[in-house]
C-alpha cells in the first residue's frame, strides 16, 4: 500500500506497538501474538493485525511474532532506526522537563538545540545545553539539517516561529501551545494539550 493511503489512525497506532515490544524485551521475551499484544494494549487482536498486513507480513500462523524482528521492523517504518535531532523551542518549566528527560535516549530521538526570546535565559545553561536567542533559529537549525522541532512556547509566539522553522526546513512539529498552526501541508503537526486530554476523562467520571 502507497505510504499516503495508510490510514492516520494506524500510524498513530504503530509507536504503541512499538513500546509495548520494547516493554516484553526488558522481561527477556521473544515471541508474542496479536492476542496478547492487544490485551496488553486494549486492542482487538484482529485489529492488530489489520494493522500490521498494511506493511507486510510479520508473524506466522500458529506461531505468533519474533519480537525482536517485529520490533526492527516497526522502527524502520516509523523511520526511528535512526536518531532524529530535535530543536526545543521554549526554556520555560516544561522546556527544561524535556530538554532533561531521558526518555528519548535509544528510542530514535535527542534533543540537540534550545532556544528561548528571554534575554534572562539565553546563554544560560540547562544540563548540557546553551539556550539560543530564537532570533538565531533560521540559520541554527538550517544549518544542522534538523527536520523535527518541539513548541513549549506562549500560543503568541506558537505561530511565529513555526513558521521560521518551516522555512529552516523543519517538517515535523509536536506543539504543546494549546494553539492550532497554519502551516504548508507537507509539514506534520502533532498538538499536546493535557488541558483537552483531561476534558476527554472528565466526560466519563459522571
Amino acid at each position: 500500500m502507497v505510504k499516503n493511503q495508510i490510514p492516520d489512525i494506524v500510524v498513530g497506532r504503530l509507536p504503541r506497538y512499538l513500546q509495548e515490544l520494547l516493554h516484553m524485551t526488558q522481561k527477556d521475551q521473544k515471541t508474542t501474538s496479536s492476542q496478547e499484544l492487544g490485551e496488553r494494549l486494549g486492542i482487538s487482536s484482529a485489529q492488530i493485525r489489520k494493522d500490521l498486513s498494511q506493511f507486510g507480513e510479520f508473524g506466522k500462523q500458529g506461531t505468533g511474532y519474533s519480537i525482536s524482528y517485529l520490533i526492527e521492523q516497526l522502527q524502520v517504518i516509523l523511520k526511528v532506526d535512526k536518531v532524529w535531532d530535535i530543536a526545543l523551542i521554549g526554556a520555560g518549566d516544561l522546556g527544561h522537563a524535556i530538554a532533561r528527560y531521558q526518555g528519548f535516549k535509544n528510542r530514535g530521538f535527542r534533543v540537540a538545540m534550545v532556544f528561548d526570546n528571554d534575554p534572562a535565559k539565553i546563554g544560560s545553561s540547562i544540563g548540557d545545553f546553551v539556550v539560543q536567542d530564537t532570533a538565531n533559529i533560521g540559520t541554527l537549525v538550517e544549518q544542522a539539517n534538523i527536520k523535527v522541532a518541539m513548541l513549549t512556547v506562549p500560543v503568541s509566539a506558537a505561530q511565529e516561529v513555526a513558521e521560521a522553522l518551516v522555512r529552516a526546513g523543519v517538517r515535523a512539529i509536536l506543539n504543546y501551545a494549546p494553539t492550532p498552526l497554519n502551516l504548508p501541508e507537507h509539514v506534520c503537526v502533532q498538538y499536546i494539550d493535557p488541558i483537552v486530554a483531561l476534558q476527554h476523562m472528565t466526560y466519563y467520571l459522571g
